[in-house]
């Protein structure tokens, strides 16, 4: 009896888009071969609509219908004539090279504060009334410190907050350090969480044992469950 042999990946022609898989491919190399273009064209468009059924990610970045006939004539090895209605790709655009992205050109004063708090500052300069630029020095000076204590994790006195911030502004933004100090304004945001204590099996309220405080009395409340006390006990509607 005749056995069927399965054919192999490493037989069958690279795929030219991962993308759209081996079955997508084929059925390009079957619109290329038909002989009349309409019909090709009919096809093409069949195509493309299927492949987005089955690619939904396409939906989620924005459809281009030129970029899906640009991958058909690149599937097809630029070898398929079709009414296209866009206009016909060359096969130079394989290799060109994308744009170049440039990096922003802005000098940041200090990179462990970023870029944001200096334009956070610059919307503090914006403030007229006096109480709200006093409340936006003291959020500038508590978001710094904590920034600053992320970079580095020595201890930290206030004035080094306020001589940067002064720095940034241009000497726009001050407050008294005495002040500062004294109530505590450049607290950071966000303190790192203590770990607790672990119960001590002393006279720290632990009901479950131990003596009680107060000469090792136990308190009524404190007595233990008795599984066994309620185990004859009747039942209400049996009396």
């Amino acid at each position: 009896m005749k056995h069927m042999i399965g054919e192999y990946n490493t037989s069958r022609p690279d795929i030219i888009l991962k993308e759209y898989g081996r079955n997508v491919q084929k059925l390009v190399e079957y619109i290329r071969s038909l002989p009349d273009i309409e019909k090709r064209t009919e096809l093409a468009a069949t195509l493309i609509e299927l492949i987005k059924q089955l690619n939904p990610t396409i939906k989620e970045q924005g459809e281009d219908p030129q970029r899906m006939w640009d991958d058909l004539y690149i599937m097809a090895d630029f070898n398929l004539d079709l009414n296209n209605p866009y206009p016909v790709p060359k096969p130079e655009i394989l290799q060109r090279k994308p744009n170049k992205v440039e990096y922003p050109q802005s000098r940041i004063k200090f990179k462990h504060y970023g870029k944001n708090i200096e334009l956070l500052v610059q919307e503090a300069l914006k403030k007229t009334d006096p109480e709200e630029r006093q409340d936006a020095i003291i959020y500038l000076g508590k978001l710094m410190k904590t920034f600053f204590a992320n970079w580095n994790k020595e201890n930290l006195d206030d004035s080094v907050i306020l001589r940067d911030l002064q720095l940034l502004s241009n000497g726009a933004l001050n407050v008294n350090i005495e002040q500062i100090r004294e109530d505590n304004m450049f607290e950071k945001l966000y303190r790192e969480r203590k770990t607790p204590r672990p119960h001590g099996n002393g006279n720290h309220g632990n009901v479950s044992g131990g003596s009680h405080q107060g000469g090792g009395k136990r308190h009524p409340g404190n007595r233990p469950f008795n599984k066994n006390k309620n185990k004859f006990r009747r039942r209400d509607n049996n009396i």
